[in-house]
């Protein structure tokens, strides 16, 4: 049995702290930099990180709410940001629960249903996945522009062609999921049959249950992509109205003046969508892994 020093342990412990602290020391403070631009007066980059003389106005302007100043200037939103961030929400919720729903189908498809062209298919989705979606952005436009004119919930600036291009992006957890359902015991899909289900049946009463935790990981991930994206929602997206958060903050940084500090409010309030989401599915994702550790 070895037997370490207490001294040269405590060392070692120490190191390791230290190693971790200096390290979430370096993640944060670009974060921190940013929070404290957001409480500076004016829309400046330069000063101290702690600001001399902090103020809510760009937090005010970020909630849609008119700040007055000290000297009695009413200072109006420049921008409808809460209207941003609940288009970001809602396209990210339904474009996230669409690839949700057809990736984890189709894992279950190509890894329990035996059918011609199944291998062929799933190279296909792997190179596919090895293409980034930017390179398509002309032929999106192109195909969105020429729906419009056919119907406009499915043409430029609607939020329905956009949700329909992200879910078109579930390539990558198609095969995230079927590795999942590989390693699932073969002797759930006979029991299954044996007690006389069909496999939607077996998908849905046995299999999809069991999958909780990679359903909520393939969630926030998707989420987390969706809210991120500025290339596709810049291309389909032209209102003010209209535009996501990611998209709309890029206003606040034009050619003609840059309104830093309400840029960094902005940017801040940006990733709180993705907090909470991430919270709520932490929670159904512990608890899908405990269940699954009772019942298997």
């Amino acid at each position: 049995m070895i037997v370490e020093h207490p001294g040269r342990l405590r060392l070692k412990k120490i190191a390791a702290h230290g190693f971790l602290i200096g390290f979430l020391v370096l993640i944060m403070f670009p974060f921190l930099v940013v929070v404290s631009i957001s409480f500076r007066e004016g829309n400046f980059t330069t000063g101290s990180l702690l600001p001399e003389n902090p103020t809510l106005e760009h937090w005010y302007l970020a909630f849609g709410l008119d700040y007055v100043r000290a000297d009695g200037t009413v200072v109006e939103p420049p921008y409808p940001v809460l209207r941003w961030m609940w288009n970001s929400v809602k396209i990210g919720l339904v474009a996230s629960a669409g690839i949700v729903a057809l990736a984890t189908i189709s894992a279950y498809a190509f890894s329990r249903i035996r059918f011609r062209g199944r291998a062929g298919m799933l190279d296909a989705l792997f190179i596919i996945q090895m293409f980034p979606t930017t390179l398509m952005l002309v032929a999106l436009f192109a195909i969105f522009d020429n729906l419009g004119e056919v119907t406009p919930i499915l043409g430029i600036d609607a939020h329905t062609a956009l949700i329909l291009i992200y879910m078109s992006q579930i390539t990558l957890h198609v095969w995230t999921i079927k590795g999942y359902f590989d390693a699932l015991d073969p002797a759930l899909d006979k029991a299954a049959q044996i007690d006389g289900a069909t496999p939607w049946q077996t998908f849905r009463h046995v299999f999809l249950p069991l999958a909780v935790p990679i359903v909520a990981v393939v969630f926030v991930l998707s989420f987390i992509g969706v809210i991120n994206d500025y290339p596709i929602a810049s291309v389909l997206l032209r209102s003010e109205e209209q535009l996501t958060l990611a998209v709309g903050s890029r206003l606040y940084l034009n050619e003609f003046r840059y309104l830093w500090g309400d840029f960094a409010a902005a940017a801040i309030l940006s990733g709180l969508p993705i907090t909470v989401v991430f919270m709520i599915a932490q929670r159904y994702l512990v608890a899908g892994l405990s269940e699954g550790a009772v019942k298997g």
